[in-house]
C-alpha cells in the first residue's frame, strides 16, 4: 500500500503542457536552449521549430514545470525576442527523455527573423585567447551573435540560403553545429580559420597587399593617416584616424561631404568620455547588442579633428560591433578613435561588394581592408539619440531591422512606399509592420535600384504578396512614381503629415481622433501646396487640417531648401513689405542687391515661388536672418546649428498671432519675424534669439492644443515630423502640454522623420481601403 501511494502521490504532482512561441525565436539558439534547461529541471518531451515559431511538449514536475515555463522568459538567448507564449495543459504521454525534434516541413514560413548583432562576450574572449582554436579569427560567431539578416539570400534560414553556402564546414564545425548543447549549435555563419571567410588587404588600384596579418597592417595605415574602406556587417566603412584633422578633412573632399558630422567608432567607453559626455541611458545604447550610432554631447578641448563635427555641439559615436573592429583597435593604445562613416560618395547608397568597392570608392580610400563572404542586402548604422530620457530612432537599420513594430489590430498586406528624403518602405503581415533598413534619399537611380532590390528582397524573405500599394502624394518622388506602375495593386495615396501621425499613432497603439502636430520641412499638401508646419485632427482614415503657419513663398522652390537666405527674404518680405530694403541686416552684407531685387520679382509675379507651411523653413528664416548661415551643405543644417546656439533657460517669448481663416487656424510668422529682427538690431546673441524662437513655437503650439481641446473635446496630442529631432522643441513642448492635462505621444521605436513615414502610410491605407475611401 505505501509503495502504490508514492507512485500515485507523484503522478498527482506530475503534469503535462504543450507550449507555443511566437517571435524572433528560429536561428537564435532557442531550442537548445528550450533543451538545456529542460534538462536542467529533470523534464521529458521535445521541442520542434514550427511554420509559427517553436513548438514544445512537455511533462514532469508540477513546480519544476512552473520554473521552466518562468526560466523561457528570464533566461531566453540574447536575439531571441518572444511576442506571444501560449500554454495548455494536456494528459500525459509517458516520454523517456527530452530531445529536439526535426523541423515541421513549413519551418520558417512565417516566423521572424534575426537582426545582425554584436559579437558576444563568450566569442570575445574565444578571438583573444591564444589557446582556442578561433584565436584572432575576424569573423568567429555563435548563435548568440553575428550577422543574420545581412546575409540572408532566401527562406528558411539555412546555411545553403546564405552567404555561408559556399563555405563547407570542417569536422570540428561541423560537430559543434549538430552538438545541441553547444552554442553554435546550427548557427548558419559558423567557421573558422580552416573553412570560413578570410580578410585580404588591397592598395586602392586593385592589388593586393600580401602581409600576415592584413588587420595589423590596416592599423598600421590608419595611423599614418591613410583613409581605408573596410567591409563590415551591412557594407563598407570608409575609416580614418580622428584625431588626424588633416585625413579627416581629405576624406571628406574625396567623399564630397562637407560639413556633415562623420561617425566615429572607438574602442571603449572609457575613451569615449575623454572626448563625449556620456548619461547612464546613452552608457546602456552604446553597449546595447544593436550597437548603434549614439549622439553624444561634445567635452570642450578634446583630441577629436575639428573636421569630425564643425560648428556642431555633439559627436556620432559607436563601439566595435564586429570581432574584425575589435582586432583592428587591439593592440594599440594610442588609437584614440576612427572616423567610420558609410562607404560611399554623398547622397547614393552604401558600397557592399568587393569590386563596387573598388570601382565606386577607388576615388576616396587609400587601401581595402575586405573579404569574401557576401552581404546579400546592405545595411547602414542605426542612429539613436536620447532625447527627455527616451532613446529614439534618427536612422533604424543594423541592428534594428527587421524586427517588425506589433500593431494593434490585423491588417491587409501592405506595400508602403515611403517618401523621398531618409527612404525606408514597410510592409505589413497581420498585425506586425515591417519597417526596412535605411535606402536613403531617393535622387538618383543606384538609391532607386536600391529601394526597388529591398522590396524585393522583404517580400521574399518574410513572405508577403501585397495586396495594397500605398504612396505619397508628391506627384515627383520617385517613391510614388514606382507605386503608380503597379497596376497588380491597389492603389491608395497618403498625404505626407496624415502618415508622419499616423506613424506615432501606430507605435502606440492609439485608434484617435487625436490632435496631430506635424512639423518638418517638405510634404505635399491636398491643396497642392508644400506643407510642414501643421497641426491636424487625425484618425487613421482620415485627417482635418485644423490650423497651420501662413503659407509663405519659397524663392526657387527646392534652390531655397540649400539656401536659407532665400527663406529669410520671402519672410522679411511678408513681414515688412519692401520696406525691410532700408534694413541693415548682417546676414545680407554678402549677397548682392541685384540677387536680393531678383527673389523680390519672383515673389510679387509668382514665378517659381511655391507656397510652404513649413516649419522648417521657418527655422532656415530664422537661422539666416540671426546670422547662423546663409547656405547649408545637407538638409536640416540650419535648424540643427540653431538649436546648438541657443541658450539655456530662458522664459522669453516673441509675439505671436493665430488668426481664423477659411475654417482653419492660421499661425502668422509676420509678428516673429519683426521680433528677431529688432533683436538683431539691438545686439542679441545668436544664442538669445534662437532660445526665444523655441519658446515662442512652444507657447503658440499650447495655445494651439488647448483651443482645438477646447472645440473638439480632444486630450492626446501626438508629435512627429523631422522638427521633433530638434531636443529642445521636443521636450520643451511636450512637459507644458503634459502640465496642462494633455496625454502626449512622439515617436522612439520608428524616427519622427521620414524614416517612419512608411509605418503611417501603411496604418492609413489599410484603414481607407476598409472603409471604402
Amino acid at each position: 500500500m505505501g509503495r502504490l501511494a508514492v507512485e500515485t502521490d507523484q503522478e498527482i504532482r506530475e503534469k503535462g503542457v504543450r507550449t507555443r512561441i511566437k517571435g524572433i525565436v528560429q536561428g537564435v539558439g532557442f531550442r537548445p536552449f528550450i533543451y538545456n534547461l529542460a534538462l536542467a529541471h529533470d523534464l521529458r518531451g521535445f521541442v520542434s521549430n514550427t511554420s509559427e515559431g517553436v513548438y514544445i511538449e512537455v511533462e514532469g514536475d508540477a513546480d519544476f514545470l512552473d520554473a521552466f515555463h518562468r526560466g523561457i522568459i528570464a533566461e531566453k538567448p540574447p536575439l531571441a525576442h518572444i511576442t506571444s507564449i501560449e500554454t495548455i495543459e494536456q494528459e500525459l504521454k509517458s516520454y523517456s527523455d527530452f530531445t529536439i525534434h526535426k523541423s515541421e516541413a513549413q519551418e520558417h514560413r512565417r516566423t521572424l527573423i534575426s537582426p545582425d548583432v554584436c559579437v558576444c562576450e563568450d566569442c570575445l574572449r574565444e578571438l583573444f585567447d591564444p589557446k582556442d582554436r578561433r584565436f584572432g579569427y575576424p569573423f568567429i560567431n555563435c548563435t548568440n551573435c553575428g550577422p543574420r539578416y545581412t546575409i540572408i539570400m532566401d527562406i528558411p534560414y539555412d546555411r545553403p540560403f546564405t552567404a555561408m553556402k559556399g563555405f563547407k564546414m570542417c569536422p570540428p564545425c561541423e560537430a559543434e553545429y549538430h552538438d545541441p548543447a553547444d552554442r553554435r549549435f546550427h548557427a548558419q555563419p559558423n567557421a573558422c580559420w580552416d573553412c570560413g571567410p578570410l580578410v585580404r588587404l588591397w592598395a586602392h588600384a586593385g592589388q593586393e597587399i600580401r602581409a600576415g596579418n592584413p588587420i595589423e597592417e590596416a592599423r598600421k595605415l590608419l595611423k599614418q593617416g591613410k583613409i581605408v574602406a573596410i567591409k563590415g556587417l551591412g557594407g563598407f566603412h570608409l575609416a580614418a584616424d580622428a584625431t588626424n584633422n588633416e585625413a579627416v578633412k581629405r576624406l571628406r573632399q574625396r567623399k564630397h561631404r562637407e560639413e556633415k558630422p562623420l561617425a566615429l567608432m572607438c574602442p571603449s567607453l572609457e575613451q569615449i568620455r575623454e572626448f563625449a559626455r556620456v548619461t547612464e541611458d546613452e552608457e546602456s545604447l552604446l553597449n546595447s547588442i544593436q550597437r548603434p550610432i549614439v549622439i553624444l554631447e561634445k567635452k570642450p578641448n578634446a583630441d577629436i579633428a575639428e573636421e569630425v563635427s564643425p560648428r556642431n555641439r555633439t559627436y556620432g559615436v559607436m563601439l566595435p560591433y564586429t570581432p574584425l573592429h575589435y582586432l583592428l583597435f587591439q593592440g594599440d593604445d594610442d588609437l584614440l578613435a576612427l572616423v567610420m562613416t558609410s562607404g560611399n560618395i554623398s547622397e547614393e547608397p552604401i558600397a557592399i561588394d568587393n569590386e563596387e568597392a573598388f570601382e565606386r570608392l577607388g576615388d576616396i580610400a587609400d587601401y581595402f581592408l575586405n573579404h569574401n563572404r557576401d552581404i546579400y542586402l546592405r545595411s547602414d548604422d542605426s542612429i539613436l539619440r536620447v532625447l527627455g530620457t527616451v532613446p529614439r530612432q534618427m536612422r533604424r537599420s543594423r541592428g534594428y531591422v527587421p524586427i517588425p513594430t506589433f500593431l494593434k489590430r490585423s491588417l491587409e498586406p501592405i506595400l508602403a512606399c515611403g517618401a523621398e528624403w531618409k527612404n525606408t518602405i514597410c510592409l505589413t503581415r497581420g498585425d506586425q509592420a515591417f519597417l526596412s533598413q535605411h535606402i536613403g534619399d531617393l535622387e538618383n537611380l543606384e538609391t532607386l535600384n536600391f529601394f526597388e532590390m529591398t522590396i524585393q528582397h522583404l517580400k521574399r524573405i518574410l513572405e508577403i504578396e501585397p495586396k495594397i500599394i500605398a504612396y505619397d502624394l508628391h506627384p515627383d518622388y520617385l517613391s510614388t512614381q514606382y507605386a503608380l506602375k503597379q497596376s497588380s495593386m491597389i492603389q491608395v495615396g497618403v498625404q505626407h503629415h496624415h502618415a508622419h501621425i499616423v506613424s506615432t499613432m501606430a507605435e502606440h497603439g492609439l485608434a484617435g481622433p487625436v490632435i496631430g502636430i506635424a512639423l518638418d520641412g517638405t510634404g505635399y499638401g491636398t491643396d497642392g501646396q508644400i506643407w510642414g508646419g501643421e497641426v491636424l485632427v487625425v484618425e487613421p482614415k482620415q485627417f482635418e487640417r485644423v490650423g497651420h503657419f501662413a503659407y509663405l513663398p519659397m524663392p526657387g522652390g527646392a534652390a531655397a531648401i540649400k539656401k536659407p537666405w532665400r527663406m529669410a527674404v520671402s519672410a522679411l518680405y511678408e513681414a515688412f513689405g519692401d520696406e525691410f530694403l532700408k534694413i541693415s541686416l548682417p546676414f545680407l552684407e554678402g549677397i548682392s542687391r541685384k540677387r536680393v531685387d531678383i527673389l523680390i520679382h519672383m515673389i510679387r509675379q509668382g514665378v517659381n515661388t511655391p507656397l510652404t507651411s513649413s516649419c522648417g523653413r521657418l527655422f532656415d528664416s530664422v537661422a539666416a536672418i540671426a546670422g547662423v548661415r546663409n547656405y547649408v551643405a545637407y538638409e536640416g543644417q540650419a535648424a540643427v546649428e540653431l538649436e546648438a546656439a541657443a541658450e539655456e533657460d530662458l522664459e522669453r517669448v516673441y509675439p505671436f498671432e493665430i488668426r481664423k481663416k477659411d475654417g482653419a487656424l492660421q499661425f502668422l510668422t509676420a509678428p516673429i519675424i519683426r521680433s528677431v529682427v529688432a533683436d538683431v538690431n539691438e545686439g542679441c546673441s545668436t544664442g538669445l534669439i534662437s532660445a526665444t524662437f523655441h519658446n515662442t513655437l512652444v507657447a503658440l503650439f499650447l495655445e494651439v492644443c488647448e483651443r482645438v481641446r477646447a472645440s473638439r473635446e480632444l486630450k492626446q496630442v501626438v508629435l512627429s515630423g523631422g522638427c521633433f529631432q530638434n531636443a529642445r522643441l521636443l521636450v520643451q513642448l511636450t512637459q507644458p502640454l503634459e502640465n496642462q492635462g494633455f496625454e502626449v505621444f512622439s515617436q522612439a521605436q520608428v524616427p519622427s522623420n521620414d524614416g517612419g513615414i512608411a509605418l503611417g502610410q501603411a496604418v492609413v491605407a489599410d484603414a481607407m481601403y476598409k472603409a471604402g475611401l
